[in-house]
């Protein structure tokens, strides 16, 4: 389901978007993978990691090096005949501008209000590209077809450590054996069209040779870097960035600012397309939440310009994780579906389609997103947790009505474990294996749940890593799914299709368990018992520490929301007490859910345009959020006991070691 532009948006529903060894670093090094033993064993399969040495050797660049860019261009996976947007193919992700492309979805004709179409000049500055490392004429210095370097893992490993050498050559550098000495062609090999970028890309890579790595690949490659201490990236620059002094950004991202309109239209009966504020002043900040566009840039930084759309704070383009800020901070942006999460909430648009993560999830999207999210979460204090930092698939719905409607986006193969790791928060155990709250927490490049619907309706999608766990009725694979009765009003059952949440969670989700028989584990999920599959020798969840609401001693059942609001004598007399609308699942006597925050009952009436912020209406109410299902919800603290968690248990609650992420 793409998302869908609303010719005109209502105050009744502005809220909701129609478009459809841990070390933190400022480079973002993925923590978890580390190996700073030295000693790392013999892997099953070394083919990929004896190509690097073999590359390594005949163009005498440091396998350190090489390795550490294509761990930065692809983390060493190959995606076999999927090239990225741009055309990149294989782990030097190696781009072919004459080669195939992938098959873009389509999308809404871009036009701006009045139906004119928009200039190309408009968005030019927003969608130039840089000139990444090219596969062509890689090809060219190894005498080989551009066809080898897109489909043999082998031959593009080589053209990457040709590129390197040539690189150090033009500078006027010696093939040296000393990593250090290679800062400057690492930093051009990306092909940044400024030296803040080169420099954070550069950054990147030495922060890898620095900490080391260790994964299995999409291929089922066992890929070691071990760590060189003796490697470190250089100082932050912010050198040449083309930076708005409109944008609020960290430092080391070279940010851009393309406006959303806050205007009247239609003759003065509506407005858009995002609303004033004054936050942190009026409203907390509380949430950040995590898009993917389900059409192209080109598109959606047209849409922002539109008035009668909606809008988002952040685009973050694919090919280089280019960012551009479009609403201030402290106004509240129309993205979630949600008008109550709207008001405490960050959107960032992340370029791509959740049915194509192999073209569009590249990794400089997920580390810029990442250094932006860890820049905004400090800013305002946002716990980096998955009940702060959370999906569009994750919000609330703020009425039973608005469920159907809800998105799914990122989707199941937007990698969690990943980009919290890339947070310096990453997801591992807290608490033993029999604890009595777990976390989702699947091996993504393993993890490869059946999903349909990724090229057409019913149709298989190929195998796929995925952050999701799928739920059933009872502990077998051959029961029916769990069922979603606000997703599915019309009795319809959950599928497997690639944007049905009915039946998942997401890894780094937490939920108190409800019952254990041999390799599966039930939690607590919409008011039932939901089973999901947790072999011990392959775990798809681990132990959590983490506090825990049931309903109060003599409740049966406790209603639960979609937004908090403000109890009635908390609205001023010119203004409408807006209905509590409880969701349609409820929190039975003995089950517990997970929450992670204590928020408090807030409305703003966003029905009029004017020059300065409405007024935030807080009430005395006080709500729990709760893990509810796939998606978050609330409760009134006054209906639920609060569970705290059990002291830690020393070394058997520390997190196992991970294993192929």
């Amino acid at each position: 389901m793409r998302k869908r532009a609303a010719s005109r948006v209502s105050s009744a529903v502005r809220g909701h978007r129609r478009i459809i060894c841990v070390t933190a670093s400022a480079a973002l090094l993925v923590p978890l993978l580390v190996d700073c033993s030295g000693d790392a064993g013999a892997p099953a399969d070394q083919r990929l990691q004896d190509d690097y040495t073999a590359a390594a050797d005949e163009f005498h660049v440091p396998r350190s090096v090489l390795m550490g860019v294509s761990y930065l261009q692809s983390r060493w996976d190959s995606h076999p005949g999927t090239p990225s947007v741009v055309g990149g193919y294989g782990p030097m992700h190696l781009v072919d501008e004459l080669g195939p492309k992938p098959q873009k979805a389509p999308h809404r004709p871009n036009t701006l209000p009045g139906g004119t179409t928009a200039s190309p000049a408009v968005t030019q500055r927003w969608l130039s590209s840089p000139q990444a490392a090219n596969l062509r004429r890689a090809a060219s210095l190894l005498g080989l077809p551009a066809e080898r370097l897109r489909n043999d893992d082998k031959a593009n490993v080589r053209g990457g450590a040709a590129l390197l050498a040539a690189a150090q050559r033009q500078l006027g550098k010696p093939l040296s054996t000393n990593p250090l000495d290679w800062w400057d062609a690492v930093a051009r090999f990306p092909g940044a069209n400024d030296p803040t970028t080169a420099a954070t890309y550069a950054n990147d890579v030495f922060e890898v040779i620095h900490q080391g790595a260790r994964r299995t690949t999409d291929a089922g490659q066992h890929v070691t870097l071990l760590a060189n201490p003796k490697v470190h990236p250089h100082a932050p620059t912010t050198q040449g960035a083309p930076r708005s002094k409109d944008a609020e950004c960290p430092p080391e991202l070279a940010c851009s600012w393309l406006s959303a309109p806050y205007v009247e239209y239609d003759d003065g009966d509506a407005y858009g397309n995002h609303d004033l504020a004054d936050r942190p002043k009026d409203q907390r900040i509380d949430y950040i939440v995590i898009h993917d566009t389900e059409a192209p840039l080109a598109s959606m930084l047209q849409t922002i310009q539109d008035p009668a759309e909606a809008s988002w704070h952040y685009s973050i383009r694919s090919t280089d994780g280019q960012v551009t800020q479009h609403v201030k901070l402290k106004d509240a942006a129309w993205h979630s579906g949600s008008q109550f999460v709207n008001g405490r909430s960050i959107g960032i648009e992340h370029e791509g389609f959740l049915r194509q993560p192999d073209a569009w999830y590249t990794e400089q999207m997920y580390r810029n997103s990442a250094r932006l999210v860890r820049y905004l979460a400090k800013k305002y204090q946002i716990p980096l947790d998955r009940q702060h930092i959370f999906g569009h698939d994750n919000v609330p719905s703020p009425t039973t009505d608005s469920i159907p409607d809800m998105h799914d986006d990122p989707g199941p193969f937007w990698d969690w474990r990943h980009y919290f790791d890339l947070l310096g928060a990453p997801l591992r155990a807290t608490a033993g294996p029999d604890s009595d709250v777990v976390m989702i927490l699947p091996d993504y490049p393993h993890h490869s749940p059946k999903f349909t619907g990724c090229t057409a309706s019913g149709v298989p999608c190929a195998p796929h890593g995925s952050s999701a766990v799928r739920l059933y009725t009872e502990p077998s694979e051959d029961a029916p799914l769990i069922q979603d009765p606000g997703r599915h009003p019309d009795g319809e059952e959950s599928t497997v299709d690639v944007n049905d949440l009915g039946s998942r969670v997401s890894a780094g989700q937490m939920f108190a368990v409800a019952d254990r028989r041999n390799d599966w584990t039930a939690i607590w999920f919409q008011g039932h018992k939901a089973w999901f599959r947790n072999p011990k020798d392959a775990p798809t969840a681990v132990g959590a520490r983490a506090r825990t609401v049931t309903p109060k001693a003599g409740l049966d059942e406790v209603e639960a929301f979609g937004r908090a609001l403000p109890e009635g004598d908390a609205y001023p007399e010119d203004v409408e007490e807006q209905d509590a609308s409880p969701l349609p699942y409820t929190l039975s006597a003995g089950q517990r859910y997970v929450t992670q925050s204590r928020v408090r009952g807030t409305y703003v009436d966003r029905s009029t345009f004017g020059s300065t912020p409405a007024p935030v209406i807080k009430g005395e109410e006080r709500y729990y959020e709760i893990q509810l299902g796939h998606r978050l919800a609330y409760v009134r603290a006054s209906d639920v006991d609060v569970l705290e968690p059990p002291a830690a248990a020393g070394p058997s609650a520390q997190s196992p070691k991970a294993s192929g992420h």
